[in-house]
């Protein structure tokens, strides 16, 4: 066992000094190549340095980097020193999170974290907070929260009695609303495609004026950071609103929420605090590895009575907070323990200045694209940045040439009639030596597959 580990860590960390320097997305070669990963089960065991052979081998090759600092799709972060070594020691550990009882550590860290994070991000002091996956589940546990406590108020128990025949709930969303609170509703039993949809301006932001009259249970759902564009909704303005009818203010902060922490974007969040529960992702702009997902709920007793199960003998409670009472699951991996270990890193100036910086770096990206003749779609006011190089088919071009390319990696998007190419800027191992570098291959590629603008 410890020359295996010895293995995998100089294997772990010869790939990271590789980030430098390397493609961002493997080549088809390399993906052709998993293939020596698959063919029938081994009717007997393999020695164990073996299997960590094959598996760096082949599968290190076919990675796509999004622990570099030039990968900029789908508002991945990286991965914090601390918290990677902590992901580590928590993978030796092999602690399961969900009870104090089986893994004290993990329970405490998890704790400590939730109060730094409520603290940092200018939320109540006493919410309750479950660590789950990812701004999905961060979503589930909101949303869930937001529909024991309407129907509570209704008369109604949904976790015992379920949906039918329960008084229905009315939920309000943006034109541009994230699919991952689709699927949170779905997941719900309350139904994508019964929202109601509320007109958005020209960056995405629903318009607090068209909301419609609310009575009744109804929850609101706003947005924390717009995934295209990275605007807010007025949530100070819609949040008004609905404590007036008496509706569930949701806040979906995949990674907005985290403008809170920086004092110069923290205006963008304004009203964001009177809200009844938040999501957010930590593994987006905290940089924890994956995955980490944070649901907020102002009060905790909704958040467990929405996650409440059954009770069965052999399930000790400590008398105190216990993890699985707010969240989904009950066994899980602790989760915790690199959030906890990213949050101590960096302190209140560090993820400052990491939302700061990494928003200084899309402002950069798009001045030079500006310069250059190519169409800014959106107000640079967070971390992402659309792109037109012209008609959609050149725009089209551009991407898959520059992701063939290898120098960075970009998606493409369409937004508003609109196809753009979005650059999402979140790793804290992104240096301006990665975004000229990016840039200039950009501008490159945009030339030979869009010509000159």
């Amino acid at each position: 066992m410890d020359e295996l580990l010895r293995d995998a860590a100089e294997r772990a960390i010869s790939y990271r000094r590789s980030l430098a320097d390397c493609r961002v997305a493997p080549t088809a070669g390399a993906i052709a190549a998993l293939d020596a990963l698959a063919g029938p089960l081994p009717a007997g065991p393999t020695d164990p340095s073996e299997v960590l052979a094959l598996l760096d081998t082949v599968g290190t090759p076919a990675t796509v980097a999004t622990s570099g600092g030039r990968y900029f799709g789908f508002v991945i972060g990286g991965s914090l020193p601390a918290a990677l070594a902590a992901n580590w020691l928590a993978g030796a550990w092999d602690q399961n999170a969900g009870m104090i009882v089986g893994s004290p550590v993990a329970a405490q860290l998890e704790d400590v974290a939730m109060g730094w994070l409520l603290d940092l991000l200018g939320l109540p002091a006493g919410c309750g907070c479950g660590v789950v996956t990812g701004a999905t589940m961060a979503n589930f546990g909101g949303l869930a929260a937001a529909r024991h406590a309407l129907l509570a108020r209704a008369g109604w128990d949904a976790e015992s009695q379920g949906l039918f025949g329960a008084p229905p709930i009315t939920v309000i969303v943006g034109e541009e609303v994230h699919v991952s609170v689709l699927k949170a509703l779905t997941l719900l039993g309350l139904g994508r495609d019964r929202v109601t949809r509320v007109p958005v301006d020209g960056q995405g932001r629903m318009i607090a004026g068209a909301l419609p009259p609310m009575a009744g249970p109804t929850i609101v759902c706003v947005q924390a950071g717009n995934v295209n564009t990275g605007a807010f909704d007025p949530i100070a303005e819609i949040g008004a609103a609905a404590r007036a009818a008496g509706a569930w203010l949701h806040v979906d902060g995949a990674f907005g929420l985290w403008a809170s922490a920086a004092p110069a974007r923290a205006h963008l969040a304004t009203g964001v605090a009177e809200a009844d529960s938040w999501s957010t992702d930590a593994h987006k702009w905290l940089n924890t590895p994956y995955d980490c997902g944070l649901a907020f709920v102002r009060e905790p007793a909704h958040l467990r009575a929405a996650m409440s199960t059954s009770t069965a003998a052999y399930l000790v409670d400590a008398g105190r907070r216990e993890p699985w009472h707010y969240v989904p699951e009950m066994s899980r991996r602790a989760r915790g323990i690199e959030l906890w270990a990213a949050l101590r890193q960096l302190g209140r100036s560090g993820v400052a200045d990491l939302v700061e910086r990494t928003c200084r770096y899309a402002r950069r990206f798009a001045e030079g694209l500006q310069a250059a003749g190519y169409q800014v779609l959106n107000d640079v006011v967070l971390n992402q940045v659309l792109v037109s190089f012209g008609v959609a088919e050149s725009t089209r071009r551009v991407i898959a040439a520059l992701q063939h390319d290898g120098t960075c990696w970009c998606g493409g998007t369409e937004w508003q009639g609109h196809t753009a190419m979005r650059i999402s800027v979140s790793s804290a191992a992104t240096t301006e030596e990665d975004v000229d570098r990016s840039l200039a291959a950009m501008i490159r590629i945009a030339r030979e597959h869009a010509g000159q603008p």
